[in-house]
């Protein structure tokens, strides 16, 4: 990376729209990662998440507004040879072997990422690398298309789906190495409907709904935003005492009793803990809830309608 880029954004869009026909697949879109970051994009099915990924791969270009990647279009060829993608369909030429595949595409790059550097990366070993890729399990072609994304030694990767198919130690060694490329400087984009891979590993979350972005903040940012928070103990005596003094509370917004407990929702859980503890108000067993990014991504796109 050059130093005249070094503080510039990876990704920049500036008021984005596409259409198809009369509907909009993604609308007024305006949003720039930072280089270096670990960035998940979510959003339900026909939310606009894939037609905004495949703008910033320039793979489709937008009706109005500007896409910027690396400080130039997606289409130049200088971005090109700094970015890498592994989209959830991978179509490779099945009678060559996995290597063959690897060093094909390494051969398009000035700088590529060597062929042990990738089996340490991506967990391909040399028995897979030697197998035809018509003969891959589904894990292993997983791993191949995370191969072919890291081949050219990119700044810049795409990651769509990129656990689907692969096994537990699989999944884990995956995100394991996408934190230690992006400690290395490279920034990464994915999406991903098990939300706590993104909860787990995103530095920031960019919710898609409609074609509009929702929400963008940290993984936290957007539970504190969405979710409710709760405070919740068994009450050992005097209910309606407890209830009538923790509703007195600012920002409590609602107490009710479940299967013997006690759940006080509120803005602040905090203030609700200081009243109980500083009153030593008759309870036991409290917990406290801050709500999950599943609690917030069914909270903002439940009314989404599909579109393109």
């Amino acid at each position: 990376m050059s130093k005249d880029n070094a503080n510039s954004p990876a990704v920049v869009l500036k008021e984005v729209s596409k259409h198809f026909g009369s509907k909009k697949a993604v609308d007024q879109i305006s949003f720039s990662i930072p280089q270096g970051s670990v960035t998940a994009i979510l959003g339900p099915n026909g939310a606009g998440k894939t037609t905004a990924i495949s703008m910033m791969l320039g793979l489709m270009d937008p009706k109005c507004g500007s896409v910027e990647v690396l400080g130039r279009s997606p289409k130049d060829l200088k971005v090109r040879r700094k970015i890498g993608a592994m989209l959830q369909e991978v179509s490779v030429m099945d009678q060559l072997k996995a290597r063959e595949i690897i060093n094909l595409i390494r051969g398009y790059y000035p700088h590529p990422m060597s062929m042990e550097e990738i089996m340490a990366l991506t967990g391909l070993t040399p028995e897979d690398l030697n197998k035809m890729a018509v003969k891959m399990s589904g894990g292993q072609k997983r791993k191949l298309g995370f191969a072919l994304a890291l081949a050219g030694n990119p700044e810049l990767l795409f990651f769509d789906e990129p656990t689907v198919g692969l096994d537990t130690s699989a999944r884990r060694l995956f995100w394991k190495t996408v934190r230690s490329l992006a400690a290395l400087g490279k920034t990464i984009l994915f999406t991903t409907h098990y939300l706590q891979e993104a909860d787990d590993i995103a530095d920031r979350i960019i919710l898609f709904k409609d074609g509009r972005v929702a929400a963008d903040g940290s993984p936290a940012e957007i539970k504190n935003k969405l979710t409710t928070r709760s405070v919740s103990f068994v009450a050992e005596q005097d209910t309606q005492h407890i209830t009538a003094r923790l509703n007195q509370v600012p920002g409590v917004t609602g107490v009710h009793l479940e299967d013997g407990r006690m759940y006080i929702s509120a803005d602040n859980t905090d203030q609700v803990l200081a009243v109980i503890f500083r009153e030593e108000l008759p309870v036991r067993d409290v917990a406290t809830d801050t709500g999950s990014l599943d609690e917030a991504f069914e909270q903002l796109t439940q009314v989404t309608e599909e579109a393109v």
